[in-house]
């Protein structure tokens, strides 16, 4: 059982953080709306499963906020008033936006605390991966939104003659700050209690 890569432990721990990703996905816990962008939390249950789990628990769950945030473009678990209009723009699309970006911020989370760690401590590790994880979520959505919409009238309506990336900077402002600050103390905490835990991966 030692040699497996994702055995009954990680399964079990999977879970545990799934179904707290699902309880603050469906609940006012893990979005705060502000126009038509939110402000998330759901990358730290992401972030803290990259550290404990690795790549694969980190695709895992950030497939999981992938599809919960899919399904506020439909009303299940809150709205998101941009995912509702994209979603009458292309479905598909849509469905790509929410869902390719987060499964891979949650392997490029794990990815960044192996390599953090292997230069530096478990506990700068922890708190790098929970501002990366959350920088990385935002990166990625917006470069799909803008690479996938852009050229739709609401998109183009939103950037309003800008450059792309003053664009995101500005569209973002806020929110990406308060994600950051949060996921960066959070999953730092976390994830530093849960080193002593874990075995050396």
């Amino acid at each position: 059982m030692k040699n497996k890569k994702f055995g009954t432990r990680e399964m079990v721990t999977t879970a545990m953080l799934g179904a707290i990703l699902l309880i603050i996905s469906f609940t006012p816990l893990g979005y705060l709306n502000i126009g038509p962008l939110a402000i998330s939390f759901n990358m730290i249950p992401v972030a803290i499963g990259a550290i404990a789990l690795g790549p694969v628990g980190g695709m895992i769950l950030g497939a999981m906020f992938g599809i919960t945030s899919f399904l506020q473009c439909l009303g299940i678990g809150g709205v998101s008033a941009m995912g509702v209009i994209l979603f009458e723009i292309d479905p598909f699309l849509a469905f790509v936006q929410r869902f390719v970006p987060r499964l891979l911020a949650g392997l490029l989370a794990a990815l960044v605390y192996k390599g953090v760690r292997r230069i530096s401590n478990d506990t700068v590790a922890c708190f790098v991966t929970g501002f990366s994880a959350a920088l990385f979520n935002t990166v990625l959505f917006m470069s799909a939104l803008v690479l996938l919409f852009g050229n739709t009238e609401y998109v183009r309506g939103l950037i309003g003659g800008r450059n792309v990336i003053l664009f995101i900077c500005t569209f973002v402002g806020v929110n990406a700050v308060v994600e950051m600050i949060a996921a960066s103390a959070i999953v730092g905490i976390v994830g530093k209690v849960l080193c002593k835990f874990l075995p050396r991966r």
